[in-house]
C-alpha cells in the first residue's frame, strides 16, 4: 500500500509506477483504491464511474480499467456535499457531516465488494493499494474507509511518500508516524521521499536523521519528473504555468470553479505546438487561437461565474470578432440558448430554466438519468477524409438543437455534439465526449483549422493516440522509480 503524508504527496503515481515496474517482473498488479474524492473520472467498458487515477494505474499494470478498482468515488459538488458512486453507479448525494453516519457501512461493504471482484478477476494477482489524503486525520481516524482501516484488513506492507517540493519534509514524516496508533505502526515498511531536485548525495544527511529517529528505512528519493499525469484535485491546476513561450498557438482554458474531467486537456498539453493557459473568472481573455469550456460538475453555477466575471460577455465579443470556443460536456451546455434543471441536478432549480451564452441553438434538459458509455462514431466535424470519434459519455442531461440548419451534428451518431460556423470565420462547437482530444488524427485536424488561419504550415495528422505516448510516460516513470527505490522490502513474500 502506499500512503502519504498528504493529498498530493504522489501517492497515485507512485502506486502507478509500481504497477508498472510488478508488470515488468511478470506479475499482475492490481491497482485498488477503496475510496476516491475526484472530479477527474473515467467510464469503464460496462458503462461504470470510477476514477481517472485507477484508470491510469490499470493502464500501468496492462489492465482495462474497471470499477472494481475504485468502489467508492466522491464527486465534490459544492455545500459540503458530494455525488456517492458505488461501483460505479449512483447511489445518492450525501452532505459531509452526515457521510461516515449514513454511508460507512454500505461504503466498506463496496470496498469488500470491489476486493472480491476484482481478486476473482486476476486470481494471483498483486494488490497494489493506494491511500486517501493523509492517513492520521485525527478526527478520522476511527471511521477512516480506505487508508489504515483496508491495510490492516489486508495486511498490507505500506510504504509512506512524502513530497519534498512542499517543504516541511522532516515534520511530515515523524508527524505521522507520531500520529499512527501502535497497532498501525508496524504496517509502515519504509519512507519514499518524492519530487527532489539536484543531485541525490545532497540529502544523504537527512537520509540519515530519518533513519535514525524513525527507525524505518529511506527506500529511496525520487527525483523531480516533468510529468504531465493530471492532478486528482483542481486545486493543483494553480501549479500549471503557461509553459512554451515559443509554441505556434495559444489555447486558452477556463478553470471555472467546479471544473470536472481536467485530465481531456493533457493530449492539448502534451503537443510541442501548443501553450495551453489555465484562465481563471477575472483574468483577461486576451486573444487566444481556441478557447476551450470543459467539464463541470456543477455546470448551473460555473456558467452564472461566467456571466458574473464578464467572461460571458467577452466570449461573445470573442466569437463576434472571429474566435474559435470549443465546449466539453458541461462547457457544451453552457454554449446553449436555455438549461432546464427542474430537479436541482446541477446547481439550479425552478421551471423557468437558465439561460445559456446563446452561440449554440441549443436547449438542455436534466433529468434523472445519467449517460455513462464509451463511445466510437464516423466524425462529421472537423470536415476532411473519414476520422473517428472516440471518448466517453459522463453527463445528465440532454440537449436537442432548435435549428438544425443553424448547427450541424460533428459526428453521425446523433446528440454526440454540434457545430456552427459565424461571423469573420469564429466557429463555435462542443461535444459530450470526455477523451475526444486523445485521438491524434482528429486532434491535429482541430488544431490545423487554427493553424491555417494564422497561415502555418499543416501538421500530419498520421498521429498515434494519446495512450501511446501516456504508456511511453508510464515506462519513464516506472525506469525512474526502479532506478530510486529499494522495493525488496515492499514486495518480499512472507
Amino acid at each position: 500500500m502506499v500512503l502519504g503524508t498528504s493529498s498530493g504527496a504522489g501517492k497515485s503515481l507512485m502506486a502507478a509506477a509500481l504497477c508498472r515496474v510488478l508488470r515488468r517482473r511478470g506479475e499482475t498488479p492490481l491497482p485498488f483504491k477503496g475510496q476516491n474524492m475526484s472530479l477527474n473520472a473515467w467510464v469503464d467498458a460496462a458503462g461504470g464511474e470510477m476514477a481517472y487515477s485507477q484508470a491510469l494505474q490499470a493502464w500501468a499494470a496492462g489492465l482495462e480499467p474497471t470499477v472494481a478498482m475504485n468502489p467508492v468515488l466522491l464527486k465534490p459538488q459544492g455545500d459540503s456535499t458530494s455525488e456517492l458512486i458505488h461501483l460505479g453507479r449512483s447511489v445518492g448525494v450525501c452532505r459531509a457531516e452526515h457521510y461516515y453516519r449514513d454511508w460507512f457501512r454500505p461504503g466498506w461493504a463496496a470496498i469488500r465488494q470491489g476486493l472480491s471482484d476484482l481478486q476473482t478477476g486476476h486470481p494471483g494477482g498483486r494488490l497494489v493499494l493506494e491511500g486517501a489524503g493523509s492517513p492520521v486525520e485525527v478526527n478520522l481516524q476511527p471511521r477512516d474507509l480506505t487508508n489504515l482501516r483496508l491495510a490492516q484488513f489486508l495486511r498490507a506492507r505500506c510504504l509512506l511518500v512524502a513530497d519534498i517540493e512542499r517543504g516541511g519534509v522532516f515534520a511530515q514524516i515523524v508527524g505521522t508516524l507520531a500520529l499512527l496508533r501502535p497497532v498501525e505502526r508496524p504496517l509502515i515498511r519504509g519512507i519514499l521521499i518524492n519530487r527532489f531536485r539536484g543531485r541525490r548525495e545532497l540529502f544523504d544527511e537527512g537520509r540519515s536523521w530519518l533513519e535514525r529517529h524513525t527507525g524505518l528505512p529511506v527506500l529511496g528519493v525520487m527525483p523531480w519528473l516533468d510529468e504531465l499525469f493530471p492532478p486528482e484535485d483542481s486545486l493543483d491546476l494553480l501549479e500549471r504555468k503557461a509553459r512554451k513561450p515559443d509554441a505556434d498557438l495559444e489555447i486558452a482554458v477556463m478553470r471555472l470553479p467546479s471544473i470536472s474531467n481536467f485530465s481531456d486537456l493533457d493530449p492539448l498539453e502534451a503537443e510541442p505546438s501548443v501553450r495551453v493557459r489555465w484562465l481563471r473568472p477575472g483574468e483577461a481573455l486576451g486573444s487566444p487561437d481556441a478557447v476551450v469550456i470543459p467539464g463541470s460538475k456543477q455546470t448551473l453555477r460555473d456558467l452564472e461565474v461566467l456571466r458574473a466575471s464578464g467572461l460571458g460577455d467577452d466570449l461573445r465579443r470573442y466569437v463576434s470578432g472571429g474566435g474559435h470556443l470549443f465546449g466539453l460536456c458541461g462547457g457544451l451546455q453552457m454554449l446553449g440558448r436555455r438549461l432546464l434543471d427542474p430537479l436541482a441536478l446541477e446547481g439550479g432549480g425552478g421551471s423557468g430554466g437558465h439561460t445559456g451564452l446563446g452561440l449554440l441553438p441549443l436547449i438542455t434538459h436534466y433529468g434523472d438519468g445519467k449517460a455513462t458509455q464509451q463511445v466510437c462514431a464516423p466524425a462529421l466535424w472537423p470536415p476532411g477524409s473519414s476520422l473517428m470519434l472516440e471518448g466517453f459519455e459522463l453527463h445528465r442531461g440532454q440537449s436537442l438543437c432548435q435549428e438544425p440548419d443553424q448547427c450541424q451534428p460533428i459526428a453521425m451518431r446523433p446528440g454526440l455534439g454540434w457545430w456552427t460556423a459565424g461571423p469573420s470565420g469564429s466557429v463555435v462547437a462542443g461535444t459530450y465526449l470526455h477523451g475526444v482530444f486523445d485521438s491524434g488524427p482528429w486532434r491535429r485536424r482541430w488544431l490545423n483549422q487554427l493553424r491555417r488561419r494564422r497561415g502555418l504550415s499543416p501538421l500530419s495528422e498520421q498521429q498515434p493516440h494519446h495512450g501511446q505516448q501516456r504508456e511511453a510516460l508510464l515506462d519513464r516513470l516506472a525506469g525512474a522509480f526502479e532506478a530510486h527505490v529499494n522495493l525488496t522490502p515492499l514486495l518480499e513474500r512472507e
